[in-house]
């Protein structure tokens, strides 16, 4: 006798855009660690693949918490998905300028300086510490979505100048039905 299995389907969150508040707050700690987490984090890995993201911060899909999913390879390296819960910027080292975008602030990219290098202390969903180090792509994904956990984006890294240009071109397109 053969069981068949069907596979659930995931819920795929909806990305918030700016100017939505929640995502200019800091995310409460995550403090319960149970099978709940486990699906939200399913579910953030799979909303950021159909939103065509390497990273997602829960307060993109308004949930005010400190948990970000991560994948540089975009699905080509799943041991390369990576959770962070309660994460820690430790340690930085060097700089990198490159071009950055958001899923919370579609079709804008703006060059951001950003450490060459992190150190990230922070929780898997079991609730256990660990450290990771990345450089590079993986050094600025973690910085960004930390940052969103911080309740900052990454236009707030940009000179006022550049910031108040990007501003004004989302502020005409909100006006103009297009954001």
């Amino acid at each position: 006798m053969t069981e068949k299995r069907e596979k659930k389907a995931v819920k795929i969150h909806e990305v918030v855009k700016w100017p939505d508040p929640i995502l200019l707050k800091p995310g409460a700690p995550v403090t319960v660690f149970d099978a709940k987490l486990k699906k939200l984090v399913e579910e953030m890995f799979e909303s950021m693949y159909e939103a065509q993201g390497i990273g997602l911060a829960a307060p993109q899909i308004s949930i005010s918490q400190r948990l970000t999913v991560i994948d540089v390879s975009f699905k080509k390296n799943p041991e390369e998905k990576i959770v962070l819960v309660n994460p820690v910027i430790i340690e930085k080292e060097g700089k990198q300028v490159e071009e950055e975008g958001c899923l919370s602030l579609p079709d804008i990219r703006e060059k951001v300086t950003r450490a060459e290098r992190v150190k990230v202390r922070a929780q898997d969903v079991n609730g256990e510490w660990f450290e990771m180090e990345g450089t590079e792509l993986l050094a600025r994904a973690m910085q960004h979505e930390i940052d969103h956990l911080d309740g900052v984006l990454f236009i707030d890294r940009l000179s006022r100048l550049k910031r108040d240009l990007v501003i004004r071109k989302i502020k005409k397109q909100i006006k103009n039905g297009e954001w």
